[in-house]
């Protein structure tokens, strides 16, 4: 397929470059730096090889979200906006941004997604999972009380806001000592990420905020394979589940979440997600530079779903909720 739109596709700069390569072996962090560093060389003949005609890009993780000074973390993310905003003032026709935010600070994180999309021109926002700082015991998640203002300020400005994985603190992630291999995009990206999204359901974010729209990788983080078990377990006990917010969680998952293809490659995964959030609700990415774009594109080119649906998730969703003009 020709034209399609890919949104979870990173880019490091300076300051974040050795973030993430402790997922990979020695033999290959010289590569991911290399395709993690590259913008207008590689990364642009792969799209034009493998029919990606545009990129929103986005900051590499954990980057951000894992500085505790909270100067140091908002500086770091002006800097990478303003990075981000001159390439693509270079090719606005390939690729688009999505903003850093330093959610150590939920009012200074409204304000830059407020600069980014109204005067740098993005069309959203990525950040990597729950934000840390300086307090040694404080993890922050974004269904907190104090980020209720930084959620209208999203909806407000009618942006998308992607929460991509990483993983648990050392102290919280007992369950993988000695199984390391666990850790990363295998297992822990999934299970903390989802986690997260299930925060932010049950805590009423979107009653008060209906407009909001998240975005999930991976096919959902395994939600979509769980949905009607969350909803439903040991459905026999009168008031088994209880939250602050007001509809089952299935509800929120398909009116306020959309999905993507990154890094799962995989036909029966995708099949099922079409059958719990629907076709219209799901997007094409690959999650470049860590997997290769040609399995992304050469899978999802290839697989057998109607051409109808194809088009949709390769492109029109995606040129529908980021505002990229319509076909």
């Amino acid at each position: 397929m020709q034209g399609k739109i890919a949104l979870e596709e990173h880019f490091a700069i300076a300051e974040t470059a050795g973030d993430s390569m402790g997922y990979f072996p020695e033999p290959v962090r010289t590569e991911v730096r290399a395709r993690n560093a590259d913008i207008h060389g590689r990364r642009l003949a792969l799209m034009d090889e493998y029919g990606i005609e545009m990129m929103l890009l986005s900051l590499n993780a954990p980057a951000v979200q894992a500085i505790v000074d909270k100067a140091r973390a908002q500086e770091v993310a002006r800097i990478a906006n303003d990075w981000l905003a001159e390439q693509v003032a270079k090719r606005p026709d390939r690729f688009q941004g999505l903003a850093a935010l330093a959610m150590q600070d939920a009012e200074g994180a409204a304000r830059e997604l407020e600069r980014c999309v109204t005067q740098l021109g993005f069309r959203g926002a990525l950040v990597n999972g729950f934000s840390q700082s300086a307090d040694a015991d404080a993890v922050l998640y974004y269904d907190a009380p104090q980020y209720r203002p930084f959620w209208a300020t999203v909806e407000r400005l009618d942006v998308p806001f992607y929460l991509h994985p990483r993983n648990p603190l050392p102290r919280d992630a007992h369950i993988y000592d000695g199984h390391p291999w666990l850790l990363g995009p295998i297992w822990a990206f999934g299970q903390e990420t989802a986690v997260h999204a299930l925060r932010l359901m049950a805590s009423g974010l979107f009653d008060a905020h209906p407009r909001l729209q998240i975005i999930l990788g991976h096919l959902g983080e395994n939600l979509p394979y769980a949905m009607w078990r969350i909803d439903n377990a040991n459905a026999w006990i009168p008031n088994r589940n209880k939250w602050p917010a007001k509809k089952r969680i299935g509800e929120y998952f398909s009116a306020n979440f959309y999905l993507t293809t990154s890094g799962n490659f995989r036909t029966q995964a995708l099949i099922n997600a079409m059958l719990e959030i629907g076709t219209d609700r799901i997007m094409f990415s690959v999650d470049w530079p860590f997997e290769n774009i040609d399995h992304g594109a050469n899978w999802f080119d290839a697989c057998p779903i109607g051409e109808n649906d194809r088009i949709k998730i390769g492109r029109t969703n995606a040129r529908r909720l980021f505002k990229l003009g319509s076909d």
